[in-house]
């Protein structure tokens, strides 16, 4: 008896698959790797510890906090996240636009700082599985990298000054970087610096610069060790040296956050900023680690991943997340070869939180500082921006406004200007784009710039044109202003103008309407106005926007070549040698 096909089931568990990666690795889960995956995982837990809780303090709420991002997170996304190499958790890219909202919405309150910070976790993760669902992980692509140099600059310097004050144990008002300089150097003037917190953070913070060049070698780790000795055994804790304290014992349980009486748009704008930056970096850190393992990472799938690993960290007592340039290195490079390497981290920090909480209660708030100032550091970009100088200055410049604005403004508005900013790029693109009068080169193929060859032959009574972009909203006057100049410019009266539209690729309801108009001017000065090589998705969209009464198939011609050869027919003319 023939047994029934299970194709219908195997093609709904592929389905479920292709939404949860982990479990599909499994099924090609070789038994070889399991022993490199364990001791990569244990080798993990010794960053995600001190990093976990630093990026914490740099977020505006408590330490342990940032364990809790890191456990569930790490969990989740070993789930649905599509890179087998990838570490997700705090971020110091994130510190900055988590702290600018949790200051400005906590009234200073630990409990309420938590549940801003969750509740824009939850934000962030709902945005990037929308998105990823939607197919739409490409949307972080539209910032140009001198603007993301830009924003990640000011971002850096941000996080950088917020730890400064931790560093030289000054308390000092929220009030942007800059004004957070002035009031440091007038303290540190005035002689209010804490000798011991600043010996002890800046000797954490050489030690991890130094030992930086070192991959295999744990700076942070060794670091924050000598440092909470340090504490510990000579007692600074009680010169005035403020430390991490107690931290309660047990695992991150399920809270639904809430604020009634907070700023809900100050948290889903950080929200979706945070998204933005936090998929920004994990596309290209993801790209990188594919390419290198050679393996295909889907990037909504990888929305996905991030927005579930966010959303169950918002869930859990954390905050947003995102992938570590810093961390997963560790991972790579201590041979890990799944995602099993974050599960047994995750299960390492859960296991330190119920068993041994206490060994953390001298590490110094300096030192903390020094790990997050450290990452800030390694946040700027300095050397590309001379090469953007260098080849093309305005798009400098445009970097440099993204970093003023950071800078100035703070985190979420001066990220919000980088968007702005990226639109108004793309937009003067396609307002301003190049244009050109072709004529015949001798000895060159086929039709090119007057501008580049001033000498190339015209036919009478033929303008040929070309418009380099998109015919849309922001262009269509200027489109019309130029053609018409064109035709003013030619030397003899113009009977019939081509335009060469291969680089048009798309119109929308403005410019179609612009077409109607031009040709309606044109044919009562006695001009035909014809396309060349315009793509077929283009010209079916002239015909849904009712322009067939208005152009005829005969003005549509497969190439340059063949409109001027139709244009000499129809007067009955040759060709002039160029």
């Amino acid at each position: 008896m023939a047994r029934a096909s299970p194709r219908p089931l195997d093609k709904t568990a592929r389905h479920w698959l292709r939404w949860l990666p982990g479990l599909a690795l499994l099924k090609s889960y070789q038994a070889a790797w399991l022993p490199k995956d364990l001791a990569a995982g244990l080798v993990l837990t010794t960053m995600l510890v001190p990093v976990g809780i630093a990026y914490a303090e740099a977020s505006g709420v408590p330490g342990v906090y940032g364990l809790y991002a890191t456990i569930i997170p790490m969990l989740a996304y070993a789930l649905f996240g599509p890179s087998r190499i990838l570490v997700l958790g705090p971020d110091s890219a994130l510190a900055a636009p988590i702290l600018a909202v949790v200051l400005s919405v906590s009234g200073g309150d630990p409990m309420r700082a938590v549940a801003a910070a969750s509740l824009m976790a939850i934000v962030s993760g709902l945005f990037c599985i929308v998105l990823g669902l939607l197919r739409l992980g490409f949307i972080t692509e539209l910032l140009s990298k001198p603007i993301r140099y830009g924003y990640m600059n000011g971002i850096a310097l941000t996080v950088l000054v917020s730890q400064l004050p931790k560093l030289f144990a000054i308390p000092i008002e929220d009030a942007g970087p800059l004004r957070e300089l002035q009031q440091l150097a007038r303290a540190i003037a005035d002689g209010q610096t804490h000798g011991y917190s600043l010996a002890v953070g800046a000797a954490s913070l050489a030690v991890i610069l130094l030992l930086k060049r070192f991959e295999r070698v744990p700076g942070i780790l060794i670091a924050v060790i000598l440092a909470t000795l340090a504490v510990s055994l000579f007692r600074l804790d009680a010169q005035g040296v403020k430390v991490l304290g107690e931290i309660p014992q047990g695992l991150p349980t399920f809270v639904w956050p809430w604020l009634s009486d907070a700023d809900l748009v100050k948290i889903v704008l950080g929200g979706c900023a945070v998204a933005m930056i936090a998929f920004a970096d994990t596309s290209v850190l993801s790209r990188t680690y594919a390419a290198r393992t050679h393996t295909r990472v889907d990037p909504n799938q990888e929305m996905v991943g991030l927005g579930v690993a966010n959303l169950a960290a918002g869930l859990f007592q954390g905050f947003p997340i995102s992938s570590s340039a810093s961390r997963t290195p560790v991972a790579e490079a201590a041979g890990s070869r799944t995602q099993l390497t974050g599960v047994v981290g995750a299960l390492a920090v859960a296991a330190l939180l119920l068993a041994a909480p206490s060994l953390l209660r001298y590490l110094p708030n300096s030192a903390l500082a020094a790990v997050v100032i450290a990452a800030a550091i390694g946040l700027f970009e300095f050397k590309d921006l001379r090469r953007i100088y260098r080849i093309q200055q305005w798009e400098f410049w445009l970097s440099m406004l993204c970093f003023a604005g950071v800078a100035v403004f703070g985190a979420i508005p001066g990220i919000c200007l980088a968007v702005v900013i990226a639109v108004i790029e793309f937009l003067w693109d396609g307002w301003r784009p190049h244009f050109a009068v072709l004529g015949r080169v001798p000895n060159l193929r086929g039709y090119h710039d007057l501008k580049r060859y001033p000498h190339a032959a015209l036919i009478d009574g033929l303008v040929l044109f070309r418009w380099d972009a998109p015919l849309f909203f922001a262009n269509a006057e200027l489109f019309q202003q130029r053609l018409m100049e064109a035709v003013q410019a030619s030397p003899t009266p113009v009977r019939r103008v081509v335009v060469a539209a291969e680089p048009v690729t798309s119109v929308d309801v403005t410019s179609a309407d612009m077409l109607r108009e031009l040709s309606h001017n044109l044919a009562n000065e006695g001009v035909a106005l014809h396309f060349a090589e315009m793509k077929d998705p283009v010209r079916d969209k002239l015909k849904r926007f009712e322009l067939t009464e208005v152009f005829s198939d005969a003005r549509f011609h497969p190439t340059v070549g063949s409109a001027v050869e139709d244009y000499l027919d129809s007067v009955g003319a040759q060709e002039p040698r160029a």
